[in-house]
Order: structure tokens, then sequence, then C-alpha cells
């Protein structure tokens, strides 16, 4: 799939975001576009404006490493924005000088090794899945099925974070800092869109999100990016109440495309108490509700 109108959307939202002065350039007078000129850019990164012009429609097919880091640069990139802008070119047919990245197709559909299985339910103290880049939810521990009940219980298979975020109203009671986690949330779909423009059912996935939900499609025009990989988060079950947890985000060896997601709770703290009560509920044969008051 042609990637040019995202690679368009990205580096003009990377200009519009940088004023004048922050790039050490003269203000001026009627300035008629919001951030840096295309001119203004072009100078700071060494390349003619025809040139500069060319990439920010969308052409980046035999752009060499140098110049991607010198628009890099100008524009101001963090680490995660270099990236994803490496991953762009990378994408784009007939480069001549990056390598196309290799992706496994199907992450959510192609079985996983059995030993991934076994390592999750291994995991007892604390809720533990494997995502794919679209935030399917391939595989999971016991506790993390009590603990993200809602996003199983809607009967979409695979359960989709994303999709429980935007399109559930359940996400809003359990996510108290709900705008957060949706920031969060497509940041993580846009940089797998970068990676992976190739994907028709992330595709699929941001087209629906893009239709039902005008919170994701404000968002998703935004064109931000960030690498999420470790943090605190804050939910309210709908058994247990409200917990405070750690998370911490790792790729899975040999899935170049999967994330293991493992949630824990400070020793002694009244969340750990909440997830051992969640985790003896769900392993109870009659499956009666914790008598913990909410």
């Amino acid at each position: 799939m042609d990637n040019r109108d995202e690679v368009r959307e990205f580096l003009t939202s990377r200009r519009a975001r940088i004023t004048p002065e922050q790039a050490g350039l003269p203000t001026g007078s009627r300035r008629r576009v919001p951030g840096l000129r295309r001119s203004e850019v072009a100078t700071l990164a060494d390349v003619s404006v025809d040139y500069y012009g060319k990439l920010e429609r969308g052409n980046l097919a035999g752009v060499s490493p140098a110049v991607l880091e010198a628009v890099a640069r100008a524009l101001q990139l963090d680490d995660v924005e270099r990236a994803h802008l490496l991953h762009l070119a990378q994408a784009q047919e007939g480069s001549d000088t990056l390598a196309r990245p290799r992706r496994r197709p199907g992450g959510s559909r192609r079985a996983l090794p059995k030993s991934l299985q076994w390592t999750l339910d291994a995991i007892t103290a604390g809720p533990a899945c494997v995502v794919n880049g679209r935030l399917d939810v391939v595989a999971a521990n016991q506790l993390a099925r009590a603990f993200f009940s809602d996003l199983y219980n809607d009967g979409v298979k695979p359960p989709n974070m994303a999709r429980f975020q935007f399109l559930d109203p359940a996400a809003r009671r359990f996510y108290p800092d709900w705008d957060l986690i949706a920031d969060m949330t497509v940041d993580v779909l846009r940089i797998e869109a970068g990676r992976n423009p190739h994907d028709k059912d992330l595709h699929d996935l941001v087209g629906e999100l893009s239709t039902r939900s005008d919170a994701f499609r404000t968002r998703w025009g935004s064109h931000n990016v960030r690498r999420h990989g470790t943090g605190t988060k804050r939910f309210h079950h709908p058994l247990v109440g409200d917990l405070t947890v750690a998370w911490h985000g790792s790729a899975v060896d040999d899935e170049p495309d999967l994330t293991l997601l493992i949630y824990t709770a400070e020793p002694g703290s009244p969340s750990e108490e909440a997830l051992r009560l969640l985790a003896s509920w769900s392993t109870s044969r009659d499956g009666a509700s914790p008598t913990r008051p909410l």
C-alpha cells in the first residue's frame, strides 16, 4: 500500500510544530504558515527547496540515510520519530539505499509456540499477556483474562485493546485516566503503521476506529509517535475496584512483532491484595464474586 500520504502528513505536522525561534531563525513578519516554511527546513537540512518539497510530497524512495538524518535534525525529531521516519522510507517500493523491514504476517492468526502460553501461565501474581502491533491480545494468563474481563466480554476474537479503548463504553470506567491511555494506544498503532504499512488488518482497524470514534480520528490525525515500554497505570475493575499497577513491556524472542506485557502491584499494597483476590476468584470453581466491598 502507498504510504506517501502518511509521509506527507507526518513531515508537514512536524514542520508545523517548530517555531523559527526554536530553530534559531529570525521570526520575520507576515508568516502564512504555522511553524517553519519549507524553504527554512530545506536550509536547515542543507538540501534544495525543490528536493525537500519532493520529500514532503511523500516521496522518500532512494533517499539516503544521511539526508533523512539531516531532515530529522532540522525538524528536531526525537529518537522515536527518527525511527518512524526511517520506517516510512523503508516501506516505500523502489528504495535503492534502504532495505525494507522483514515482517512475519498474520501475527494474530499464526500458531504461537506452546512454550509462550506456558510462560504466561507460570506468572500467577499479576496479569500477563502478549499483544501484536495492532494491539490484538494473542495470548494471556488466567489472571489477565479476569483482569481484562470487559475486553473479553465483547465477543470479538482476537480481543483488541484499541477497539475496546475507543468503542466500548466500559473502557472509560475501566481506565480512570482514559485520555492518557487513549494517547498511548494511538501512539502504538501509529508506530506499527509506519513499520508495517502493508498490514491489511491494521488498515481495516484504523478505518473502523476513524469512522466510529471522533476521539480516535482526532488523535490519529496528529501523527504523534511515542514508544511506551514501562510505567504505571490506574484501573477500576468491576469486581475488585481501584488498582494502581506497574507495567512492563518487552519484545518476545524470535517473535519481533509481539510484546509481552506484565502488570504487577507494589508488595503489601491494596492493589496487590486486589490482584490476589481477583486471582482467587478467577480460579474458583463456582466463579462467585469477591467479597471485598467496592
